[in-house]
């Protein structure tokens, strides 16, 4: 199930006190960046990110789950009305998150 573009609005509207974030439609599903880094996504209407250690410490009740079939599995942020631990959780995992890869030519 391809997730809505009514969630990835509101998800956006929860993220626009962060700067430094952008998304790409990836097979009906949206891919998050946050400078420049793979920090998470929208899989299935559910809004996934990274499985990094400060992530863990400010959601340690979240659950993980995957994003799709034969992914590597990642938290479900739950609380996504609070805009304040938005901004806190992104601003804590910037760090952490693997630098993309290079493209090969």
């Amino acid at each position: 199930m391809a997730s809505s573009r009514e969630y990835l609005e509101f998800i956006l509207e929860q993220l626009s006190d962060i700067g430094d974030i952008s998304y790409r439609t990836m097979m009906g599903e949206y891919i998050f960046y946050y400078r420049g880094r793979v920090a998470g996504g929208i899989y299935d209407d559910r809004f996934l990110v990274k499985p990094t250690a400060s992530a863990k410490r400010l959601m340690p009740d979240a659950p993980y789950e995957l994003p799709y079939e034969g992914g590597s599995k990642m938290l479900l942020v739950e609380d996504i009305d609070n805009r304040s631990f938005l901004k806190e959780l992104f601003e804590a995992i910037a760090d952490e998150l693997p630098e993309p890869k290079k493209k090969k030519r």
